[in-house]
């Protein structure tokens, strides 16, 4: 696919993704992520995977990248890769993992499917493949209750996003349209005021009474809920089977090619961490605080953490079918030109994986690459 043929974003998110990278230690892109627990720890005798001395794996520091955050505390990316190190970095922002994925300083990354669709169609569909599914859910509107009573009252409020153009961004004003309104997605003015706010500001801004309400992820959803907000609405009550994909796994093109039986052994560190995570729900839920802990140097109080936690599904899923939902609502919004987003899925390393686990195939809604 001709990468003049998919212009992913205008000039708004254009301009955004152009914005400087984080300032940064471990691979010029990502935070180097703490260690000091079982994801150091390589068994004693031990083979290196595709004699790789290390694999660099990107995540962020969210409850929504929780299979990431669980793997690595759990050491079980380590344990699957034996004597070839795992290595980590994480992130605040799609754009800077795209670009540490495409200069060759992360391999594997987890991350939402807006970047992971602006990655793909920017290159002309050279530069990553999705090969897994991760998280679903753990999004919300939160709302100053003072405010906004109903759904209607939205109408003539200010309400922040993450970022223009980005999953909740685009969720959003799809949102807006649904109910008859108008919003210039480019300045966010109109029937509703979208105000873009990091998520680390949100909190704050939302405390000083500057934003009448948020469409957020988790954990921020529920820092706002501990504000004295209201959720006004689950977005998976929105999507069938209250399913929607907000975290996948990307791998670089290069490295899929170079490196399978590497991928392979993520991938199954994946779908274990998350069979784990189903069966133990309350110890992987303290082990992906200590992960926040060890990222950031703060972990999250119960009164945020226990309600995010429950909100989020772990899946391998990548649910491809909603991705595709996901970009048309873009292109409805005027921030997509239609992408041709054939081949943006190979699932083949993780339908393998599945099938030695004893778990079903999951497919790629038309979109994979053979």
């Amino acid at each position: 696919m001709p990468a003049t043929s998919s212009k992913l974003l205008r000039r708004g998110i254009a301009a955004f993704a152009a914005l400087p990278l984080l300032a940064l230690a471990a691979c010029g892109y990502g935070s180097e992520a703490k260690g000091g627990n079982a994801d150091q720890k390589v068994a004693a005798g031990a083979r290196k995977i595709d004699g790789l001395d290390s694999v660099r794996i990107g995540y962020f520091g969210n409850l929504t990248h929780a299979t990431a955050l669980v793997g690595r505390r759990q050491g079980t990316f380590q344990k699957e890769l034996g004597a070839t190190k795992a290595e980590y970095a994480t992130f605040n922002a799609g754009p800077s993992e795209i670009e540490a994925l495409n200069s060759g300083s992360i391999d594997i990354g987890w991350i939402g499917p807006s970047p992971a669709i602006n990655g793909y169609t920017k290159s002309g569909g050279t530069d990553l493949r999705i090969i897994g599914g991760s998280a679903s859910g753990g999004v919300k509107l939160v709302v100053d209750p003072k405010k906004i009573k109903s759904l209607k009252d939205v109408k003539g409020k200010k309400i922040a996003t993450p970022q223009l153009g980005n999953t909740q961004d685009v969720a959003f004003l799809n949102w807006i349209a649904g109910q008859g309104w108008k919003v210039d997605a480019q300045s966010g003015k109109g029937d509703v005021t979208v105000v873009r706010s990091d998520n680390k500001v949100t909190p704050d801004a939302f405390k000083s009474h500057s934003i009448d309400g948020a469409w957020v992820p988790e954990p921020t959803a529920s820092k706002l809920v501990a504000e004295g907000g209201k959720v006004l609405l689950d977005e998976s009550s929105l999507w069938p089977d209250k399913k929607f994909v907000i975290t996948n796994i990307i791998v670089s093109q290069k490295f899929l090619k170079a490196h399978p039986a590497a991928v392979e052994a993520v991938l199954r560190a994946s779908v274990r961490t998350n069979k784990w995570i189903k069966a133990n729900p309350d110890a992987a839920k303290a082990a992906a605080n200590e992960q926040l802990e060890a990222d950031s140097g703060k972990a999250l109080p119960a009164q945020v953490l226990d309600p995010a936690w429950q909100s989020i599904r772990t899946t391998d899923d990548p649910l491809a079918a909603t991705l595709h939902t996901e970009a048309d609502h873009a292109v409805k919004a005027g921030l997509l030109d239609k992408p041709d987003l054939k081949g943006i899925y190979d699932l083949t390393i993780l339908n393998k994986v599945l099938k030695a686990e004893g778990a079903a195939p999951v497919d790629a809604a038309g979109l994979g690459s053979s």
